[in-house]
């Protein structure tokens, strides 16, 4: 839920050292920034093999090939080894082990480390938000959330881009600020931590719908009434959760979901366009060899939007398509038959509506 609260905890800790828990692509490249500016970072990998060989080639050759790895990045398969003593916790491990790793390190770290999520994912047992099962696990308010138009790839190679950290502790978002900006990256704060999650998690529904439809050779026109479709359609759902809709006008939404809906850099995107050339789910999932977040997701999101009440079409759509069968071409069909309503609602006084 959004807040104009900060709640703050004394002098901003030394960063002498940060943990990334997760040493898939992005939280490779954001170990490469953290390392990059001066401060020892703790890489953790779950797989051991995966660490001699990072160690060794001092490159994440599986996630991330290619990109070297600063001098200061140590990368470890002992969690313990990564998070004791680290101020500042970055989580990026998928949405489906998130909790269990909580689990882990809720021994291992103390009351006043700041722990910032950049998974985008939902847990569907009560539909928690990453950074709320890092407060229900670890005890904590000191959470955060880092969302926006980051492909890892792109940042890796040094792309100009702009990333959001949400959180109701005004020093947590300092910290992260000047921990991560950089010359080719810019990071804005946000304290609606609930919408820029959202966001981040919702947009990869879109991403999906995105790819298949390109798949199909529609034309930018319809890939235009898609995008901005989408983007009423979660901020919509994320207004009927307490977020603020202005997020959505941000690089945490707008931003966000245009790269991932356009990029073959996005996997989310990429499983759409399996999809979209005829393939099954599993056979797409296969295929991709890697998590897309969006399937979890789609799951999730259309049960609780059935639970409020909220209108979805888009994902409701999609559900069909996904999980029930449906032809592509006949739900677009359906699609476009349905009512027409406002073009951007919450532009609209309360009383209109």
């Amino acid at each position: 839920m959004s807040s104009t609260g900060d709640t703050t905890a004394g002098q901003s800790p030394d960063l002498a050292k940060v943990a990334i828990v997760g040493g898939g692509a992005f939280g490779t490249a954001v170990a490469n920034i953290v390392a990059r500016n001066g401060h020892k970072t703790m890489l953790w990998m779950r797989d051991a093999d995966q660490v001699e060989q990072t160690c060794r080639s001092r490159e994440n050759t599986k996630y991330l090939p290619g990109h070297r790895l600063e001098e200061a990045i140590v990368p470890t398969a002992d969690l313990a080894e990564a998070v004791t003593d680290a101020p500042l916790v970055f989580m990026t491990v998928p949405s489906a082990s998130f909790r269990s790793v909580c689990e882990t390190i809720k021994p291992l770290v103390a009351p006043q480390v700041m722990l910032v999520s950049a998974t985008k994912g939902i847990e569907a047992d009560g539909f928690k938000l990453m950074s709320q099962i890092l407060s229900e696990v670890l005890q904590t308010e000191r959470v955060g959330a880092l969302s926006g138009p980051n492909l890892a790839v792109e940042i890796a190679q040094g792309q100009y881009t702009g990333t959001v950290i949400a959180s109701h502790d005004r020093e947590l978002r300092q910290v992260v600020q000047a921990g991560l900006a950089s010359e080719t990256l810019r990071v804005y704060g946000n304290d609606d931590l609930y919408g820029v999650e959202l966001a981040g998690a919702l947009k990869n529904i879109y991403a999906i719908i995105c790819g298949m439809a390109a798949a199909m050779g529609v034309g930018q026109n319809t890939s235009a009434m898609l995008i901005t479709r989408a983007l009423a359609e979660m901020s919509r759902f994320a207004v009927s959760m307490g977020a603020n809709p202005f997020t959505f006008l941000g690089l945490a939404g707008v931003g966000d979901l245009m790269v991932t809906c356009s990029s073959e850099l996005s996997r989310n995107y990429r499983l759409g366009a399996r999809l979209g050339q005829g393939m099954s789910l599993d056979e797409a999932l296969k295929d991709l060899g890697k998590l897309a977040e969006g399937v979890n997701t789609l799951g999730v999101v259309c049960a609780e939007a059935e639970r409020r009440g909220v209108y979805m079409p888009l994902a409701g759509g999609l559900h069909k398509v996904v999980f029930e069968g449906a032809e592509l071409g006949s739900t677009i069909a359906t699609l476009m038959g349905n009512a027409q309503s406002d073009d951007v609602e919450f532009a609209l006084p309360q009383e209109t509506r």
